[in-house]
């Protein structure tokens, strides 16, 4: 059984106090909230726990990021890039591959991305050159007419648009940005689906 004493939680076991100190570390995830998952896997027969560990390892050693657009991949080049049925006229550009997976689940989008990997944050001492903006300037070799900047509507955000929007004016296409329908403050992959693929559709000319 396990007891407090002084507000420490006393362990019966110590592999048990070192798997609950791991789990801990991830985000979101309390003391209590580990131990429950703990002791979840510790009631599960041993093929589950083997296998959640097999899958946290290649998740570590197989994913690897885009080499064109940046995202996760399984492969050098990730399997939007690869598609021959998406759209390579048009490249979302968002923070983060996070925000790849919420507009995917709109299924309002069919273009290619590009993933910034950040925004322009000078009070966090980030730059321009600390995301990867070179590499989406290159990708505009003429094939590509419209970009669209996906980004969450906050500071940082319209920072990094600001910036993007001088870079590209010496390109020959056309510039939008989502509509905001996503709240001023927002971080766009909270933003309910419904919401976000109406602000793709809508999106406006920058």
């Amino acid at each position: 059984m396990v007891c407090y004493f002084a507000g420490m939680q006393s362990y019966p076991s110590k592999s048990i106090e070192n798997a609950v100190e791991q789990i801990s570390k991830l985000p979101g995830i309390g003391k209590k909230s580990a131990l429950r998952l703990a002791l979840h896997l510790l009631k599960n027969d041993e093929n589950y726990t083997n296998h959640l560990v097999e899958a946290l390892a290649k998740l570590k050693a197989d994913t690897q990021f885009c080499l064109t657009c940046h995202n996760l991949s399984d492969d050098p080049i990730c399997s939007y890039c690869n598609s021959s049925s998406r759209d390579k006229q048009i490249i979302c550009v968002v923070e983060d591959f996070r925000d790849v997976m919420a507009i995917e689940n709109t299924h309002q989008y069919n273009g290619l991305y590009h993933v910034l990997g950040g925004l322009v944050s000078p009070m966090n001492g980030v730059g321009p050159s600390d995301l990867h903006i070179d590499t989406l300037l290159a990708r505009l070799d003429g094939s590509v007419t419209e970009i669209i900047l996906a980004l969450s509507p906050n500071m940082e955000g319209d920072t990094t648009a600001f910036y993007l929007n001088r870079k590209l004016t010496a390109f020959n296409l056309k510039v939008s940005t989502i509509a905001r329908g996503i709240p001023i403050g927002g971080e766009l992959e909270y933003a309910d689906e419904i919401t976000l693929g109406r602000s793709i559709v809508n999106r406006v000319a920058q």
